[in-house]
């Protein structure tokens, strides 16, 4: 099989403990590249917040290049940081979510296109953010009034421990994880963006628009949130060091981890050894 899509999570699977990309995996991705391939990073996060990755790719404001953002509810053309489509969420809904991040003092994201908004913010956090590179607001009050008129296009909670996570979604109302997707990452976030999205409705769009088959497409991840979009493709790549959830819907594991090259391992293995 020619595959001519790369789609790849990026903590825990691209990058590696230093958030940076290595450099056999860069030198892997450009050989890829000048194949013709297209590598598109398939991320919960959002576009404006992986320059530095886009810049250690050479993909910078470069033309037919993509980013998957928000959990694929973005797509964007790197030339320009151009939205090719987007997917937000309803204020009242991300309202309701936050009163229960509130009610439970819980450190939580709001998300519009380009900025991030932490409320409760704790050490851990912020050296967590300040580490990676992020440029966040930090507000205390316990309103989302401020945000009524913005794009919101996802939140989330954040705690290490699993179980503290579990007993804020079970106050959820119902009605609410109705109209949202919920999906973890990180081993410390629980994500919420609109109902129906998820990285592998976004890459299948992605593909659509470049006339792509899902067949011919790799898609690489280490974490639940990255199910979808390793179910949909033709080849779906777990990481070493994914869960095993991921392991076990994955097509191939790879011998490597995150910090030692593990996407490299695919492209040479699924793609220069084929050319």
């Amino acid at each position: 099989m020619k595959y001519k899509l790369v789609a790849s999570d990026l903590d825990e699977t691209l990058l590696n403990d230093e958030k940076h990309v290595g450099q056999k995996t860069q030198e892997a991705i450009a050989m890829a590249r000048d194949l013709g391939v297209i590598f598109v990073p398939n991320t919960g996060r959002g576009f404006t917040l992986i320059h530095q990755t886009l810049s250690e790719l050479n993909l910078t404001e470069a033309s037919n290049e993509y980013v998957i953002s928000f959990n694929g509810s973005a797509i964007t053309e790197n030339r320009n940081e151009r939205v090719i489509a987007k997917t937000l969420m309803d204020f009242a809904t991300v309202n309701t979510l936050f009163q229960v991040g509130v009610k439970n003092k819980a450190t939580m994201h709001i998300y519009t296109l380009t900025d991030i908004y932490v409320y409760n913010i704790e050490n851990d956090e912020k050296n967590y953010l300040d580490k990676m590179g992020f440029a966040y607001h930090v507000f205390d009050e316990p309103s989302l009034d401020f945000l009524q008129n913005q794009p919101l296009i996802k939140m989330l909670y954040k705690d290490k421990e699993r179980a503290n996570l579990d007993d804020l979604h079970s106050q959820i109302p119902q009605d609410i994880l109705t109209e949202t997707t919920c999906t973890y990452s990180s081993n410390r976030y629980m994500e919420f963006n609109k109902a129906g999205i998820n990285k592998g409705k976004g890459l299948l769009e992605l593909a659509e628009i470049l006339n792509i088959k899902p067949t011919e497409i790799i898609a690489i991840g280490d974490n639940t949130n990255d199910l979808s979009m390793i179910r949909v493709a033709g080849l779906g790549v777990a990481v070493q060091n994914a869960a095993k959830e991921v392991k076990d819907a994955a097509n191939y594991v790879t011998s490597n981890d995150y910090n030692h090259d593990a996407v490299a391992e695919v492209i040479k293995k699924f793609i220069l050894t084929n050319n």
